[in-house]
């Protein structure tokens, strides 16, 4: 099982996972796109990369803002898996 990060690794991690920010347990980002289906395509391509990592993430879509929110549950928390994951979330969104 995936461990718990700090709290100092989670804010040194941030720092390099641009517009990404700590909402209590999970690290929380929301994607502005042209159009609906723009996100829709977008939450496509992030749940290809989930299902590849076997780590899925909370995702909120409002006609053209996608929010995904990460956090291992088996865990607690955050883990290094969502910050892997947020990393992938940014190559989709690029």
């Amino acid at each position: 099982m995936a461990e718990r990060l700090s709290d100092i690794s989670i804010q040194r991690a941030l720092g390099s996972l641009n517009g990404w920010s700590r909402r209590g347990d999970a690290i929380t980002k929301t994607f502005q796109v042209k159009a609906f289906l723009d996100g829709i395509a977008l939450v496509q391509r992030v749940a290809a990369a989930a299902e590849a990592m076997d780590h899925h993430p909370d995702i909120d879509i409002r006609y053209t803002k996608v929010t995904f929110a990460l956090s291992t549950h088996s865990a607690g928390g955050i883990t290094q898996l969502d910050l892997d994951l947020a990393a992938q979330v940014e190559q989709a969104a690029s």
